[in-house]
């Protein structure tokens, strides 16, 4: 049988029928180019995916951020059905299960799917059953995977100093105190995270790479992800900004 719309483009003159095609062929391919992106940012911690985000959030305008962890803790406070749910988990101490991680992921992307924005995504997923079960409801189809060596980020991160009551923080390599030990405004002692000590981050870089490897084979057998190796965020961003730019031509 053929459909109204179809018999009637058939009367057509040959010349309005071409007219007609060429309008939809350009229409559907302004729809497929004002489809969003999905970036995702892998990277231990301490590993300048922070930096990273920022640059590329400048220079990529069409990208928003989206931190799972802010938007669980806002979904928790201001008392969400999604929020009660994850509170109760998180009370207990158990992990917020992944089918409600993505529950939260999707109601900011659906937003941003109607209207062909891109989004950054921030601290989801981090397992490869995680990226498995997103897969069902989005299409993530940009990857970068920051790969700095462990002990660069167990240097950073255990020069690492804190004022506790104000929570300003030094690094003797590249913003150190005036008067070592001390902070700058009130002269008080400063201390060092137990999380910050070099055991303590050597321990917590293994279990990221247990976890976060078998994401990264994941999303390169996929063919989406692009690997940055580097020791400094400022050395490796001109290479994520020429990746991303020709991906997103």
């Amino acid at each position: 049988m053929i459909r109204t719309g179809c018999a009637s483009m058939i009367r057509m003159p040959l010349a309005q029928r071409c007219s007609v095609l060429n309008r939809t062929f350009a229409s559907a391919a302004a729809a497929q180019n004002s489809e969003g992106h999905f970036l995702l940012i892998l990277g231990k911690p301490g590993g300048g995916k922070g930096t990273i985000s920022g640059k590329i959030l400048k220079d990529f305008p069409m990208f928003r951020h989206l931190s799972t962890g802010d938007v669980l803790r806002q979904h928790v406070m201001n008392g969400t059905d999604i929020g009660l749910q994850a509170k109760e988990y998180m009370d207990s101490g158990e992990l917020v299960p992944d089918s409600l991680m993505i529950r939260i992921v999707m109601e900011d992307t659906n937003a941003a799917m109607k209207s062909g924005d891109s989004l950054l995504l921030d601290g989801f997923p981090r397992t490869k059953e995680q990226a498995v079960a997103l897969d069902k409801e989005l299409d993530v189809d940009l990857v970068i995977n920051l790969c700095v060596p462990t002990e660069t980020i167990v240097e950073r991160i255990s020069d690492r100093w804190i004022h506790s009551p104000s929570g300003r923080v030094y690094s003797y390599s590249y913003k150190p105190p005036k008067v070592k030990g001390k902070d700058d405004i009130t002269g008080e002692d400063l201390v060092q995270r137990d999380d910050d000590r070099p055991e303590c981050v050597r321990n917590r870089l293994m279990r990221y790479d247990e976890v976060t490897s078998p994401l990264v084979d994941y999303y390169g057998a996929k063919g989406v992800l692009k690997t940055f190796h580097g020791t400094m965020s400022d050395k490796i961003y001109p290479e994520v900004n020429t990746w991303l730019d020709e991906k997103l031509q």
